[in-house]
């Protein structure tokens, strides 16, 4: 039904403005036509009237003038008639106009100073009225001017008659498309569409059996024929699933850091998983004469560090802490977790210039605005992309040090840190399994093309044997982008790319974390309680809501966005001023990018701002904790607050959003969540928003805070019972399994591609 008022508002328009346009060009043709016609007459009038006047002009005899005037006043459409004499002076005027002529009108100064006949149109006691004057001569000289004035209402008069009869056809016309539009729509668009949707949900229940043989028409023919395929494809689609859950019922479903280390023992053959990444799982600081270590925020390492202790593997990454080389051995290797090791860290030692040009150079202030579309433009230098090729340079080293002695390996390369990564490993060692996981988004190729070595990152890439990304459209936009920028050959229906002999399957992986139920524990909402309560006072702060939100300070976050959103709530609905405090738990991240610095401040003068308007003596709105939290330290904010806010601009995942439903082992609290973020994608019972929408999130807002328990419960539990199916270690097993099958030196047959 909104269609089809959709296309019938869009008819109307359409008839409107063509009518429109088509009234007013002819009523100004009608309008310029009468004007016309009206000076013509008036001047032929002029002109008669000029030789009776001129000499009685010369004579002075006033009487005569006037006798002459009030012959031709008060005629049809004719209202009067004036003569003045060289100075403008009235000499006769006819007496209905006396009072008003006593002046001249501006016509006849102007007709004195160009010597001829001049109209023009003016008010005169209310009406419109057109002053035709034309000079009166003696003797070659000026000794006067000749005035005749006219009724131009009549003018006015026709024009409105002319704009009521077109708006009238107006009228009829959009009454007759309207219901020609409706008929048609309902008889032949409308009728089959609600035949086929009734069809389609016999067949959702297993009802449907007869073919669909209702859409006959032309218009229908591409969509019957795909809903017939996709017929045939649910029923044996239902069929394998129905016979999969039988086969199924009795066995474990959630996967847990034991099956999954049985799982890894099996798919390695009992060899240890190599991890490469960036930001390392634990970096060690100086504080006073001790050195401590510290876990760095990052979703990565949350959803990786549970999979390195599930497998006793190796994690290599970059060595960046200021104590970090004070505790690793000869080869840069230590043991960690520290109070409980389970795997391997490798460390790689970058220098400052390395550092600058590789990771807040072409990595941050390139690549990651390039894949966000969140209107930072990317920056590209030539000496930050050398940079970067050292850098994969010295990482794939490490690497085949720490693959030394291990026959046919499996490597996970992780981020847009290492995209050349993948071809260096794989040159020196074939044996090796590669996959690199993209935890960013991919841009369509048209964006992409935007960086200078876009063929030589994709080169690159396509040395993995397997490409992970969070969700089926990056993998999508990926190989558009490889089709249309590399030689190589594209298999659609098993996503893979042939290139000089290797191939590359490109996979979706939903990235999780780790979940631990803790839902049948009586003593975790009465927990949940006593933990806000001392929150709010460790922060000064008195009030009833509770809000949370944890971010690296980064302008694909949506912080500032979110700020707006609560500043709305509070001025649409002041009952909450001294209601509802947020706190966000903001990590300042790559400061040394101008961007970035100048965020830090942005999110800090909008906080201040917003509570300089609404603060109180005892509360505030907004509390900005601008640091480096442990996942200790955030825990109690996740447990205690009503309301987690996840406004990502655009997001590849975002954990942050499946720790805050993890943690709820109450069944309380409502997530509002980005529907610009991967995790949107499972997490449906969430609030999705568009944080660019102020208005939506604030009523988002709203409703999260007044939203009954019951309803609370049910979308948190079905929240965490898709966290809890779908966890860390269930991805591990996914990837590790997708990667352990490939077949080294075998080639996928292609059907698809281009040069």
């Amino acid at each position: 039904m909104r269609i089809t008022f959709r296309l019938i508002f869009s008819l109307v328009v359409t008839v409107t403005v063509v009518v429109t346009l088509f009234a007013f060009f002819q009523v100004r043709q009608e309008k310029a036509r009468l004007s016309e016609e009206l000076e013509r007459r008036a001047g032929i009038l002029a002109e008669s009237l000029q030789e009776t006047v001129e000499p009685l002009l010369e004579k002075r005899s006033a009487s005569n003038l006037q006798r002459i005037v009030d012959k031709f006043g008060n005629r049809e459409r004719l209202s009067g008639v004036a003569v003045y004499d060289a100075n403008a002076h009235a000499l006769a005027i006819t007496p209905s106009l006396a009072t008003q002529l006593a002046n001249p009108p501006d016509v006849v100064t102007e007709s004195l100073a160009k010597d001829r006949g001049l109209g023009g149109f003016d008010s005169l006691n209310g009406k419109r009225m057109h002053f035709y004057a034309l000079p009166l001569k003696q003797e070659g000289q000026l000794a006067g001017a000749l005035v005749i004035v006219h009724d131009a209402s009549y003018i006015g008069d026709r024009i409105s008659e002319m704009w009521r009869h077109n708006f009238m056809r107006l009228f009829l016309h959009a009454l007759l498309v309207s219901l020609t539009t409706l008929i048609v729509v309902r008889w032949s668009i409308v009728g089959p569409i609600a035949k086929a949707a009734d069809w389609m949900k016999k067949l959702r229940t297993g009802e449907a059996g007869e073919p669909l043989s209702f859409l006959k028409a032309d218009l229908f023919t591409p969509l019957t024929r795909e809903i017939t395929v996709m017929a045939k494809n649910l029923r044996v689609a239902r069929a394998a699933a129905e016979e999969e859950a039988r086969l199924r019922e009795a066995a474990e479903s959630v996967w847990t850091p034991e099956r999954l280390k049985e799982n890894l023992r099996s798919r390695l053959e009992g060899k240890s998983l190599f991890v490469i990444s960036n930001r390392e799982p634990y970096m060690h600081v100086r504080k006073g004469n001790r050195v401590e270590a510290i876990v760095p925020a990052s979703g990565l390492v949350t959803a990786l560090e549970p999979v390195l202790r599930a497998s006793d593997g190796t994690w290599i990454a970059h060595g960046s802490g200021e104590a970090d080389m004070d505790v690793v051995d000869a080869q840069a290797r230590l043991r960690v977790p520290p109070e409980d090791p389970r795997y391997t860290l490798r460390r790689v030692w970058l220098s400052r210039e390395e550092e600058a040009g590789y990771y807040y150079g072409f990595a941050n202030e390139g690549l990651w605005p390039l894949c966000h579309i969140a209107h930072t433009r990317p920056i590209f230098r030539a000496e930050n992309w050398a940079h970067y090729q050292s850098v994969n340079a010295k990482f794939a080293q490490a690497a085949l040090e720490e693959l030394e002695g291990t026959e046919a390996p499996c490597v996970l390369i992780q981020d847009y840190h290492f995209a050349l990564l993948p071809r260096l490993i794989k040159e020196q060692r074939p044996d090796a399994r590669v996959a690199i996981f993209w935890h960013i988004p991919w841009p369509n190729p048209e964006s992409f093309g935007i960086c200078p070595w876009q063929r030589e990152l994709l080169y690159g890439m396509l040395g993995a044997d397997l490409i992970g990304f969070h969700t089926q459209f990056h993998c999508n936009n990926f190989l558009e982008t490889v089709d249309r920028t590399l030689e190589s050959r594209i298999d659609w229906e098993r996503f893979a790319v042939e290139r000089e002999g290797h191939a590359t399957l490109v996979k979706p992986f939903p990235i999780s974390i780790a979940f631990h139920d803790r839902s049948d524990d009586l003593s975790v909402e009465n927990g949940s309680r006593a933990q806000k309560e001392t929150l709010l006072r460790e922060l000064g702060v008195t009030t009833k809501y509770l809000g949370v939100g944890v971010d690296r300070i980064d302008y694909t976050k949506g912080i500032l966005e979110r700020f707006r959103g609560i500043e709305r709530f509070l001025e649409k609905y002041p009952q909450y001023q001294g209601q509802f405090t947020f706190v966000e738990l903001g990590a300042p991240s790559r400061t040394l990018i101008t961007r970035y610095h100048d965020l830090v401040g942005e999110v800090e003068a909008m906080a201040d701002r917003i509570n300089w308007r609404f603060k109180t003596k005892e509360w505030k709105p907004i509390v900005f904790l601008k640091k480096h939290h442990s996942h200790q330290e955030i825990a109690p904010f996740y447990r205690a607050a009503d309301v987690c806010l996840v406004t990502s601009l655009h997001d590849g995942m975002n954990l942050v959003a499946k720790e805050y439903v993890a943690s709820r082992d109450d069944e309380r609290g409502s997530l509002i969540l980005s529907q610009f973020t991967g995790a949107s994608r499972e997490l449906r019972d969430a609030l999705l928003v568009n944080p660019y929408d102020t208005e939506q999130m604030a009523e988002a807002i709203r409703y999260a805070l007044e939203m009954d328990a019951d309803e609370q419960q049910d979308r948190m539990r079905r929240m965490r019972d898709t966290l809890k199916q779908h966890n860390i270690y269930r991805w591990t097993a996914n990837l590790v399994r997708e990667l352990s099958q490939i077949r080294l030196g075998h080639h996928p047959t292609v059907k698809s591609g281009s040069m």
